[in-house]
Formats: C-alpha cells, sequence, structure tokens
C-alpha cells in the first residue's frame, strides 16, 4: 500500500497483537470518505501471513487472517491508549 492522500473517514497504521500479547503483527487501512469499505494489507500477528483487505467498515474494527483464522482487533486509538495506561500502572 503506498502513500494515501485525500479525503478518508478512517486511516490507521496500527500493530496489532498475537494470542501472547506480543506485538508481531501489523494493519495498514483506510476508508474513503465517500465509500463505506475498508482497503488495505496486514501482516497476521499470528502466523505472519501477509494479505490484502477489503471489507464492509464497522466499528470495531477487525480484520480475519485468509491463512490461521486469526482476528486481529484494531481498537479506537484512545481506548488502546487507556489500556496501555492501565497496564503501565501495574
Amino acid at each position: 500500500m503506498g502513500k494515501v492522500t485525500g479525503k478518508y473517514k478512517f486511516v490507521c497504521n496500527r500493530k496489532v497483537e498475537n494470542k501472547k500479547t506480543e506485538l508481531t503483527g501489523q494493519v495498514k487501512a483506510y476508508v474513503p470518505a465517500d465509500e463505506n469499505m475498508v482497503y488495505g494489507e496486514y501482516i497476521c500477528a499470528e502466523c505472519g501471513h501477509k494479505g490484502k483487505i477489503e471489507q464492509e467498515w464497522k466499528r470495531p474494527f477487525n480484520v480475519k487472517c485468509e491463512k490461521c483464522c486469526f482476528v486481529m482487533k484494531v481498537p479506537k486509538l484512545k481506548d488502546q491508549v487507556k489500556r496501555d495506561k492501565k497496564k503501565a500502572k501495574k
């Protein structure tokens, strides 16, 4: 996926966790302002498979690996920051 330019409802380039909560995967995705579809690519956090994303846009945003069926959850950034702060306090 190259550089994304234009007007978008949603753009992300996020690391995602595997079952052991290790940041081993990645999701790059965008939703054009005039569409309700997500486009992009991912690297599965569980098996390392590289795949393309083209699915309906909805929250919560999840991507399912085509190879191992692992579901990568991409939480809202503000929710992720709150969870990270709680983990840091422990």
